[in-house]
C-alpha cells in the first residue's frame, strides 16, 4: 500500500514558486499594459483611452474612418512622439532587468548589474568616444558598435582584476568595477571637455533620457533584446547548475566556460545598446532581479520572464513620472539612481552580514 512521504522544506517553496509564477506573469502583463494606455494619454495633450484605441485601429487595421471626429494632432503625438518613447522606455527596462539576471547569477553575486561592474560605464565611453570623434560611419551603427566593444573590453577588464590563481574573488568584483568605472568616468570628462559645443547634449545624453526616441530605436533595441532573450532561455537551465559550482556543473555536462563566455557577451552586448539608446541608467538590473526573487525564487527560468515585464513596467513608470507628472522633465538616470542607491546599500549591508556571522 503507498504510504504518502512528507515534503521538504525546498520542494515546498519549489511548489509554490512554480504556482506563482504564471499568476505573476499575468499580474505583471497586465500591469503594464494599462500603464501603457495611461502613459500614452499623459502629457501636455491629454488624450482619452477610446481615441488611443481608434488611433491604433486605424493605424494597424487600415481604416481611416476611425479618425473623423478626432483632432488631427492626435495620432502623430501618439505616434510619432509618445508611442516610440514609451516602447523604448519599457524595452529598456527589459533588457536592463534581464542582464542583472544574468550577471547575477553567472557571477554568483547579488550587488553585479551592467552599472556597478562598470560595463554601462564602459559602453558610454565607447559611445562618447563615437559621438565626439564625428566618425564617418552613420550614428545608428557607429555609436551602438563602438558601445558595445568598449562595454566587452571593460567586462574583462574586470573579471581579470577581480580573478587570482584561477579564482575569481566576489568580494572584489564590485570594487574591481568601481575602479573601472571611476576611471572611464575621467575619460568620459575628458571627451566632454574635448566636445565643446556638443558638451551639453552629451551631458545629457549620459545622465539618460528617452526623450527624441523614434521607431528606429524601438527596432534596434527589439531585436536585440529578443535574440538575446531566446539565448538567454536555451542556457537557462545551465545557469541554474552553474550556481552549484564550477565542479558540479562540470561534472554534470555542463560546459561552464563556454556558457559563461556567451552569457557575459550576448549581455554586454545587450547592455551596450541599451546605453547607446538611452544613455546610463543605473541600478534598474539591480533592484528587479532581488524583488522577483522574493515572489518566485531563484529558478532562473521563471526569473528571468517575469523580471522581463518587471523591468519594463518599472523604467516605463519612472519614465511617465519625469514627463507627465513632475513639473520639469528629470533625466531618467537621475531619478533611477535616487531609488536604487539606497537599495544597493541595503544589500551591500546584507551581504556583509551573512558574510560575517554565516
Amino acid at each position: 500500500m503507498p504510504t504518502c512521504q512528507p515534503s521538504s522544506p525546498a520542494a515546498v517553496t519549489a511548489d509554490r514558486a512554480g504556482v506563482r509564477a504564471p499568476l505573476t506573469v499575468l499580474v505583471l502583463s497586465g500591469a503594464l499594459l494599462a500603464l501603457t494606455l495611461l502613459a500614452a494619454g499623459a502629457g501636455y495633450m491629454e488624450i482619452g483611452a477610446g481615441e488611443i484605441i481608434r488611433v491604433l485601429l486605424a493605424q494597424l487595421g487600415g481604416r481611416p474612418e476611425l479618425l473623423a471626429e478626432i483632432d488631427q494632432a492626435v495620432p502623430f503625438v501618439l505616434l510619432e512622439v509618445r508611442l516610440p518613447r514609451i516602447l523604448t522606455a519599457a524595452l529598456v527596462g527589459a533588457a536592463l532587468a534581464a542582464c542583472g539576471v544574468i550577471f547575477q547569477g553567472i557571477l554568483l553575486n547579488p550587488l553585479a548589474d551592467p552599472y556597478t561592474l562598470g560595463v554601462s560605464s564602459g559602453a558610454a565611453f565607447g559611445a562618447s568616444l563615437a559621438l565626439v570623434a564625428n566618425l564617418a560611419l552613420n550614428e545608428y551603427f557607429s555609436v551602438p558598435l563602438f558601445a558595445f566593444v568598449s562595454a566587452v573590453i571593460t567586462l574583462f577588464i574586470v573579471l581579470r582584476l577581480s580573478t587570482f590563481n584561477g579564482q575569481m574573488s566576489t568580494t572584489t568584483l564590485i570594487l574591481s568595477g568601481v575602479i573601472v568605472g571611476a576611471i572611464l568616468s575621467a575619460g568620459i570628462s575628458f571627451l566632454k571637455y574635448l566636445a565643446d559645443e556638443q558638451v551639453a547634449v552629451i551631458v545629457f545624453w549620459l545622465m539618460g533620457s528617452f526623450a527624441s526616441r523614434d521607431w528606429f530605436d524601438v527596432l534596434r533595441i527589439a531585436a536585440v533584446l529578443l535574440v538575446s532573450v531566446l539565448i538567454f532561455a536555451y542556457y537557462a537551465r545551465d545557469l541554474n547548475i552553474m550556481a552549484l559550482g564550477g565542479r558540479t556543473s562540470d561534472a554534470l555536462g555542463v560546459e561552464t566556460a563556454r556558457v559563461r563566455t556567451i552569457l557575459l557577451v550576448t549581455a554586454s552586448l545587450l547592455a551596450a545598446v541599451c546605453v547607446s539608446v538611452s544613455g546610463i541608467i543605473g541600478f534598474v538590473g539591480l533592484i528587479i532581479p532581488h524583488l522577483m526573487r522574493f515572489v518566485v525564487g531563484p529558478d532562473n527560468r521563471r526569473l528571468l520572464p517575469v523580471s522581463l515585464l518587471a523591468g519594463a513596467l518599472l523604467m516605463l513608470g519612472a519614465d511617465t513620472v519625469t514627463r507627465a507628472v513632475l513639473p520639469v522633465e528629470v533625466p531618467i538616470g537621475v531619478l533611477t539612481a535616487l531609488l536604487g542607491g539606497p537599495f544597493f546599500c541595503f544589500i551591500f549591508r546584507q551581504k556583509q552580514r551573512r558574510y560575517r556571522f554565516g
